[in-house]
């Protein structure tokens, strides 16, 4: 989402012959993020987004395009890629593996309520089972190994009670691990701003290109950790139960899971933690990159820690 790629109209213009989806008629970068070059795409037959890979390779993407399509066609309000002349849903542009995708309706819900949260946690249980016959399998990109890979990356940037801290929890996941919990694939990054909201509806879910093959719980927590803390870093009871009740009615979560339910709490504030450091400390270079203060998962992880959240209902 950051510009690491510029795209003249001209180039884009051309691009967009492989497609049939009209012709250009505005382009605007979209200066948030930090992982791939996005631009909003608007022709004179609709609106779409414009994903140029900064990091992901041609023969991973099929995993994650495949994956959107998959759920588009059950109806989950998440992008539908555009297949080009030959039906293939990337083509490489100005060196860099590129997609086209829908662009969706409303606006991020930054300060929910219990009521948005509940209308989200019926989404996300949405999202699960309508990825359990996804046939495709990727380990989630983010997951145990790369923890270790990344924290060796930023311990060098970290405080003795920081390091501490790190070192104790990357022990403490490593003994409690949970494979035969229920699986697929999943977002891994449904944060508030990767949500949008069209009125009392949920209008998109974008940002697929964290996703893996992980414990749907895993993914809830994710949900969790973002979407029902207060300033303190301590969970707001009633949007928890907003949430977790909804993803509840139309999942039911397992005796098993609930079991887990604050090791995976503190699995999703480690994760958050380490990728918020490692893209503070370890940049590329980039015309807009805003990375995020990493200090905040520390906090949350850190009160999981000290104040472990048994399972809500």
């Amino acid at each position: 989402m950051a510009v690491f790629t510029p795209v003249s109209r001209e180039v884009l213009s051309q691009w967009l012959t492989q497609y049939a989806v009209g012709s250009l008629q505005e382009q605007t970068a979209i200066a948030a993020g930090i992982e791939n070059t996005n631009y909003f795409v608007t022709t004179d037959q609709g609106r779409f987004v414009l994903t140029l890979f900064e990091k992901l390779q041609p023969a991973e993407l099929p995993y994650y395009l495949n994956l959107m399509d998959h759920l588009a066609q059950r109806d989950i309000p998440c992008p539908r890629p555009i297949p080009d002349q030959q039906g293939r849903f990337f083509r490489m542009l100005c060196g860099k593996p590129a997609s086209l995708v829908t662009r969706l309706s409303g606006q991020s819900q930054m300060a929910p309520t219990p009521d948005h949260c509940r209308i989200f946690g019926d989404q996300v249980a949405r999202l699960h089972l309508a990825a359990a016959d996804y046939p495709a399998h990727l380990p989630n990109p983010r997951g145990p190994s790369w923890w270790l890979t990344a924290a060796a990356k930023v311990r060098p940037f970290l405080n003795a009670t920081q390091n501490d801290l790190l070192t104790q929890e990357l022990v403490f996941q490593t003994t409690h691990r949970f494979d035969a919990l229920p699986r697929g694939a999943v977002h891994a990054d449904l944060f508030r701003d990767n949500v949008l909201f069209d009125g009392a509806r949920v209008g998109g879910v974008i940002d697929f290109y964290f996703a893996g093959t992980d414990a749907w719980l895993y993914d809830l927590a994710i949900v969790v950790n973002d979407w029902c803390v207060t300033p303190e870093a301590m969970l707001d009871p009633a949007r928890v139960q907003a949430l977790v009740g909804a993803y509840h009615a139309r999942r039911a979560v397992s005796a098993v899971e609930q079991a887990v339910w604050p090791v995976m709490l503190r699995a999703g504030a480690l994760r958050f933690w380490l990728s918020r450091l490692f893209d503070l400390h370890q940049p590329r270079p980039g015309e807009v990159i805003h990375p995020h203060d990493p200090t905040w998962f520390e906090r949350i992880l850190y009160h999981h820690v000290k104040n472990p959240s048994p399972w809500p209902l």
